[in-house]
């Protein structure tokens, strides 16, 4: 998976979550439906966010970072910050 797609992936999500707020303030969805999505989309942009800067460190690093992969969402959502 390339940079380019990475970041196209992250485009695409983010204009989800635009839209899905959209849609509960036109009442075209519930709340309850909003945050349920919601936090899957927030949960794949955090597996992109992660891959993205993984591959960059390995880059910086000498590293192929093709050989970087997507985490499980259990393991990026389990990070401390």
């Amino acid at each position: 998976m390339e940079d380019t797609t990475i970041l196209s992936q992250i485009n695409k999500l983010v204009d989800e979550e635009h839209r899905l707020r959209s849609q509960v303030q036109a009442g075209q969805i519930s709340t309850d439906e909003e945050h349920a999505r919601l936090r899957e989309v927030e949960e794949s942009l955090d597996q992109c966010w992660d891959l993205l800067r993984r591959r960059r460190a390995a880059r910086e690093a000498g590293s192929d970072p093709a050989n970087e992969e997507v985490r499980p969402r259990g393991e990026v959502e389990g990070y401390l910050q």
